[in-house]
């Protein structure tokens, strides 16, 4: 997840492809102002706080109209050109079909930079772990995720685009239609199904609003995401746009119901937060993976091994507790370039990264190419011959 600048800002689409309709919709959303035009052919539009005289956009009604082509490709050059905040909102939402999610807090006014500073930082981890929750959400429902799907739910938040967060107040996340929108509809329903949750905990103190919330995409990383949203402030208010040139999703209102927080959910969250944790269950698993490390306390005896999961779980390293015959089992497959198979429990504490009880420790065979690059790998760490050999 990163922020849209100069170097790297999206390519302005093409004005001979570009739909007026499209473009106007996105200069209304960021309060763009329409001044008038010719009805039925053309509109003018201003930046949001323009004084008169401003430079405007004259902008097409259809595509249909003769020089409607050179007149989109003049509001292009001018949105680029523009100093006004929004054109660059409006060009981001143009280059790369997107849904739109604003965050509102209303943080205390902080004369100190440093203040400001925190703020944003604030607001942006806890964005980003918002988004995070949605993406978690498209691989299935839990009330904890740990680092299961971490790895992927990461990786997709490199596609999205930010912009500024001016004094922690506000900040606006562009997600790509294209392989995104099922995130932004998890995240979506959780919101509305998490402040119906908390509204029945305040008013009852039961939880068992919250535990049903999960078929919905609940779970303890978006109320953890709630909770450091809403934690120094006044409250926070979270809002959908769909892209106008996707339009809204079956099923979902063309205009989603903000949703918001305030301190005093905070209780009822931090509750649900430790209950979805404590409550989700340890999960059998048959994995394969490679040795990474290896560590007893003496040369003889148990010993334990972090493996680099290739299969059989959704996370990318696991710790695995190993009696002396499985820890020799292991050690060896390493030095020859042999991945592992192992049987245990997947423990929920510590994030299902820790696997218990592990039986049936053997090698596995694979291909003389993964071979050689396991043993090029296991010869640039030359410090785990002493450990896999028994050593302190």
């Amino acid at each position: 997840m990163h922020l849209p600048n100069d170097d790297h800002d999206p390519e302005p689409p093409d004005p001979g492809q570009l739909d007026p309709a499209v473009l106007t919709a996105l200069l209304a959303r960021h309060g763009w102002r329409r001044r008038g035009g010719m009805a039925g052919r053309y509109a003018r539009w201003t930046p949001p706080g323009a004084a008169e005289g401003t430079t405007s956009l004259l902008v097409p009604q259809s595509r249909a109209l003769p020089d409607s082509v050179d007149l989109l490709a003049e509001a292009l050059t001018a949105l680029t050109r523009s100093a006004s905040p929004s054109a660059r909102e409006v060009l981001v939402g143009l280059a790369v079909p997107s849904d739109e999610i604003r965050w509102r807090r209303e943080v205390p006014d902080a004369a100190a930079g440093a203040a400001v500073w925190t703020a944003q930082e604030q607001l942006r981890a806890g964005a980003r772990a918002m988004l995070l929750a949605g993406v978690l959400g498209t691989h299935g429902r839990a009330g904890y995720y740990g680092a299961r799907h971490r790895k992927q739910a990461e990786a997709f938040l490199d596609r999205v685009l930010v912009g500024p967060a001016p004094g922690g107040r506000q900040l606006t996340a562009y997600i790509p239609v294209a392989g995104g929108r099922s995130a932004v509809t998890t995240l979506q329903r959780a919101l509305h199904a998490a402040r119906d949750a908390t509204d029945y905990q305040r008013a009852t103190g039961g939880m068992e609003a919250f535990e049903a919330a999960v078929e919905l995409g609940v779970c303890h990383e978006l109320v953890e995401s709630l909770i450091g949203l809403v934690r120094g402030t006044e409250g926070i208010r979270v809002a959908l746009e769909w892209s106008p040139a996707a339009g809204a999703p079956k099923g979902f209102a063309g205009r989603p119901e903000p949703v918001e927080f305030s301190p005093g959910d905070l209780p009822a969250l931090q509750q649900a937060a430790e209950r979805y944790v404590r409550d989700e269950p340890s999960l059998p698993v048959r994995i394969t993976g490679t040795v990474v490390r290896l560590r007893r306390e003496q040369p003889g005896g148990p010993g334990a091994a972090r493996l680099r999961v290739l299969a059989g779980a959704d996370v990318a390293q696991v710790r695995v507790a190993l009696d002396e015959d499985s820890y020799r089992i292991a050690g060896n497959a390493h030095l020859v370039g042999l991945p592992i198979r192992v049987s245990g429990r997947l423990e929920s504490r510590g994030g299902f990264r820790r696997i218990t009880g592990a039986t049936g420790v053997t090698p596995v065979q694979v291909d003389d190419a993964e071979r050689d690059r396991l043993l090029k790998s296991l010869h640039e760490n030359l410090d785990f011959f002493e450990e896999a050999c028994g050593g302190t």
